[in-house]
């Protein structure tokens, strides 16, 4: 039996597009009693779909621009003070496309999420599903890791394998990919409210 967590864990979401994950995170709370309460959405473009999203759950949003990345550490410095005013324990990368600076991982150290459409470290960087396809991988898959400084090189927290099938085109492929990862990230989220997550002194992630 899981334990029974004890309060909701008070999360922070980045993203930069349709924010289909953050929406597989709201209905999880909503529909599975995912123990998490998103406090706040920082959406690195204006015209992200996922600010739409916020806005029904009514949820406060920041929306930065273009121009706010010309000094990456200013607009990482905003990240991080709406953050904290907002109450976030911990920040959830979900589709944001933007490289985090020292200014949010030094504030929030082992507290940033990140999601990504294929099996760490296999196919590192924004186009992991395209690069799979391309290499006639089998086996892909999603993975759930903690950012850090080193482009998607953070410690693993859980990943879980996606086949490629003899039927698949990269379209179907994409959807049973993205299919997963709004299954990942809630149960992922889940083991961080009931605080069975902890990292060891060896950078390795432990699940109780």
């Amino acid at each position: 039996m899981s334990p029974v967590p004890e309060r909701t864990l008070k999360i922070g979401v980045l993203l930069s597009g349709s924010g289909t994950n953050f929406q597989a995170i709201l209905d999880a709370a909503e529909r599975k009693g995912l123990p998490v309460e998103v406090v706040h959405v920082i959406s690195s473009r204006p015209d992200a779909f996922g600010i739409t999203r916020a806005e029904r759950a009514g949820i406060s949003v920041t929306a930065l621009n273009r121009a706010a990345y010309e000094d990456p550490c200013a607009a990482d410095a905003l990240i991080v003070d709406e953050m904290q005013a907002a109450g976030a324990e911990y920040l959830v990368m979900a589709g944001y496309m933007r490289k985090l600076t020292s200014v949010v991982l030094d504030a929030y150290p082992d507290h940033v999420l990140n999601l990504h459409p294929a099996l760490l470290p296999s196919f590192k960087g924004a186009h992991a599903i395209q690069d799979a396809w391309d290499a006639g991988v089998k086996m892909t898959g999603v993975t759930v890791h903690f950012a850090n400084e080193d482009y998607d090189k953070g410690p693993i927290i859980a990943q879980r394998a996606v086949p490629v099938l003899e039927t698949d085109t990269i379209d179907s492929l994409e959807a049973r990919i993205h299919s997963t990862e709004h299954e990942l990230y809630p149960e992922v989220l889940r083991l961080f409210a009931e605080g069975r997550v902890t990292i060891t002194n060896e950078r390795k992630v432990s699940i109780a």
